[in-house]
């Protein structure tokens, strides 16, 4: 049995998105897959959403997205984290074989609520949330610890934030679009040693949709799908100070088992171009390191070496990754997006030439707690 992605849809990634609600924002991205595909709601089986309470600022944020995903008087259910998880819970819909296609919607507007007092909710209310403790504030605490111990320099880190932001400037669904140098990082105001403005990626409105379907339909509706081939999910310590702070243990374990499923035996050699969640500077350089791409503490070495770049061995976020738009609970399934768009030859501007493997990470939590690793495959 196999299961894969059929179409995929994408809104432009803003700042602010006050002109649509929620319900509106994810009917665009479902309209524009169904006028895509040439199909109706009837030819969806089953809906998955993806979103968060916290970020939608309602209890059970799906019922305010029924009608805009057509999930009403359909099996329906959501997931209130990361879209790549939303797509893994789609895709075991097709594998059990109930449905021959499954609509995986993620969707968040970051602009209606602050997002440092969202993120401090994550944390354990007797111990930490009144710390103060945030997505920025704990991410400096990682870069810190892991850039002192393997003696990454903050240059090293502004070159991710550079190639990300170039990349960006030929995706048109990205939301910032605007070259900038290792000076420009350099420069901007700190906001969590070492870690500065630029370093962090800003808050964005948006919405994914793509539709998943079984060998048998997948055939009849495209003649470029993007097959699954490996897939798994590791999720580390709740408390950061249970933690290996330097090293992103939990994503390493996950992609072993992703690469072991997929067959991947090199991961330089064998996989063509990934789109990774990285929610700050430094963090890509880790991701670097827990996927195997170089050796523990060589990810500065390997931004240096320039093969991250569009014409590297193993081009990282082509589409400017999270740095450049960052829709919170979105962001996974935007990379798996960005991985199907490469796999079909799709990506425009920011096509890498031949890609025939590519892999997806997106994560939960703060500090990359949550893994989870996707390898896809065209036919």
């Amino acid at each position: 049995m196999k299961v894969a992605i059929v179409g995929v849809a994408q809104t432009k990634y803003e700042s602010n998105k006050i002109d649509q609600t929620y319900m509106e924002l994810t009917f665009e991205v479902v309209k524009k897959l169904h006028n895509q595909l040439g199909i109706t709601n009837d030819d969806v089986g089953s809906v998955i959403t993806g979103s968060n309470d916290f970020t939608d600022g309602r209890t059970i944020a799906n019922m305010a997205v029924q009608d805009g995903v057509g999930s009403v008087r359909k099996s329906e259910s959501r997931v209130s984290g990361d879209g790549a998880f939303a797509y893994v819970y789609a895709a075991m819909r097709v594998l059990s074989q109930e449905y021959d296609t499954v609509l995986v919607v993620s969707h968040s507007k970051c602009s209606e609520g602050d997002q440092c007092l969202i993120n401090n909710s994550i944390f354990d209310p007797f111990y930490q949330r009144h710390l103060g403790l945030d997505q920025i504030s704990s991410a400096g605490l990682m870069a810190n610890m892991y850039m002192s111990k393997y003696g990454i320099t903050e240059e090293q880190a502004a070159k991710v934030v550079v190639k990300n932001r170039k990349n960006a400037f030929n995706n048109p669904y990205a939301h910032i679009q605007k070259e900038i140098t290792v000076d420009d990082v350099l420069k901007s105001p700190m906001l969590a040693y070492p870690l500065k403005e630029l370093d962090l990626p800003p808050y964005s409105d948006g919405a994914v949709a793509m539709l998943l379907a079984n060998e048998e339909t997948a055939k009849k509706l495209t003649d470029t799908p993007v097959w699954l081939r490996g897939y798994a999910n590791c999720t580390d310590a709740y408390y950061l100070g249970n933690r290996n702070m330097t090293d992103l243990i939990a994503l390493e374990l996950a992609a072993k088992e992703a690469y072991k499923m997929a067959g991947i035996s090199d991961p330089i050699k064998d996989i063509d171009v990934a789109e990774v969640s990285e929610n700050f500077s430094a963090h890509e350089l880790m991701i670097y390191e827990a996927l195997g791409f170089c050796g523990k503490g060589e990810g500065g070495k390997f931004i240096d070496s320039g093969e991250t770049q569009m014409g590297g061995k193993i081009p990282v976020n082509p589409s400017g990754g999270v740095l450049s738009s960052n829709v919170a609970m979105a962001n996974g399934l935007i990379r798996v997006a960005e991985v199907a768009e490469q796999l079909t030859g799709k990506a425009g501007k920011r096509q890498i030439p031949d890609a025939k493997t590519g892999l997806a990470y997106g994560m939960n939590g703060i500090c990359s707690q949550g893994n989870c690793v996707l390898i896809f495959g065209g036919d």
